[in-house]
């Protein structure tokens, strides 16, 4: 009996390990809110990240997080690093460049998993209001393709960039 059971978790092992070959070697994540604001207002939500304790949909998760501040006060080279919880973990953001249109974040995540990603904020004036599209992207390691196997990227945060984009929708329109 424990020697069918051992061929079981073998063979199960092997096809979680075989599926997770097949995963790609990168992912991307993107989502996108309307926000009845100029894109300067919104903007200036991102491009400052002591403003992002109004929209950030992870401030929330630890009250008692930790949070450093250094480098620029805003724009190219503005850092803002973080240590919490097991629900925000640590790491590390700086703002790599900022065009007309488009703020470039590099982050990096310590716990509770090592990643090194981009995240890309692109603003784009529409009349009146102004679209914002989220979007994170970055390589995916042979442990997070093993993850993968049983829930996507998308799915794990998908959900907390349309939180934080309804919450920055509510901070540009309610003028904070």
């Amino acid at each position: 009996m424990l020697k069918i059971i051992l061929l079981a978790v073998a063979a199960l092992l092997v096809i979680v390990l075989g599926l997770a070959a097949t995963k790609p070697d990168s992912f991307a994540v993107q989502r996108s809110a309307t926000v009845q604001a100029g894109p300067e207002k919104v903007v200036g939500l991102i491009d400052d990240f002591h403003q992002w304790r109004a929209w950030s949909p992870w401030e929330k998760l630890d009250p008692a997080m930790k949070t450093t501040f250094s480098g620029a006060e805003r724009g190219p080279g503005a850092v803002y690093a973080w240590e919490g919880n097991s629900k925000v973990g640590a790491g590390r953001m700086e703002i790599l460049e900022e065009t007309p249109g488009k703020v470039t974040i590099k982050l990096d995540f310590i716990k509770p998993f090592e990643g090194h990603n981009v995240a890309e904020f692109v603003v784009t004036p529409q009349g009146a209001a102004t679209q914002v599209t989220w979007a994170m992207h970055g390589p995916t390691p042979f442990v997070s393709k093993i993850m993968q196997v049983f829930v996507s990227m998308d799915s794990l945060i998908g959900g907390d960039f349309e939180r934080g984009l309804a919450n920055l929708k509510t901070a540009a329109e309610s003028g904070k």
